[in-house]
């Protein structure tokens, strides 16, 4: 797996700021509420380390919407919420307080389109300053456990990238995470990619 030294985070991370800028934009077009950011973290982290990283948060419950993408290189962006945090976004997008029976019939088609927007845009300033088309998958939506949900899909990747790009809807709490899944092989060729882009 090719080494992605601290150069190459900063400006992995200055191209991240971009995407989710423009994110934050358009979620506050929606929400009408100031969105406020942090500067990313980001980790690489190998499968084989899935559950030493991951170990304190393996049994959390997440809402995660998923967008597969393929190119120049390919695998799963994917945005998680905690529960409260989703259920906070759905009742600001609709207006109102949705009642504990009705959040789940619409709760799965609001954030799936969130996560559209969101994980588009992230992925879409990477393709764009990386000088690489990406195509993607109609997003997914699932709720479970960190672990139950993830793993299956780290078994068959090559690399895990999790970036702490947390949002919050200033009036409420609510913050959102990144995770990025390179499939075999296509971590090298984002890596690649990412150096011809910095060093020209």
């Amino acid at each position: 797996m090719a080494i992605i030294t601290d150069d190459l985070l900063d400006a992995l991370r200055e191209i991240i700021n971009i995407g989710v800028g423009k994110a934050a934009g358009t979620l506050n077009e929606l929400l009408a509420h100031h969105i406020t950011l942090e500067v990313p973290r980001i980790v690489v982290v190998h499968p084989n380390d899935f559950d030493n990283h991951f170990n304190n948060r393996s049994e959390e419950t997440v809402s995660l919407v998923s967008l597969q993408f393929s190119g120049k290189f390919s695998g799963l962006s994917t945005l998680l919420f905690t529960p409260d945090s989703a259920s906070k976004l759905v009742d600001l997008l609709m207006g109102e307080e949705i009642p504990g029976a009705d959040l789940d019939a619409i709760k799965t088609g609001t954030l799936t389109e969130i996560g559209n927007i969101l994980l588009n845009a992230v992925m879409g300033s990477i393709g764009n300053i990386l000088d690489s088309r990406l195509n993607y998958a109609i997003p997914t939506y699932q709720e479970g456990n960190l672990r139950g949900i993830l793993l299956p899909v780290l078994q068959q990747e090559s690399a895990a990238m999790e970036v702490t790009t947390r949002f919050t809807v200033q009036s409420r709490h609510i913050t959102g995470e990144f995770l990025l899944l390179f499939e075999i092989g296509s971590f090298d060729s984002f890596v690649e990619a990412l150096e011809t882009a910095i060093n020209g």
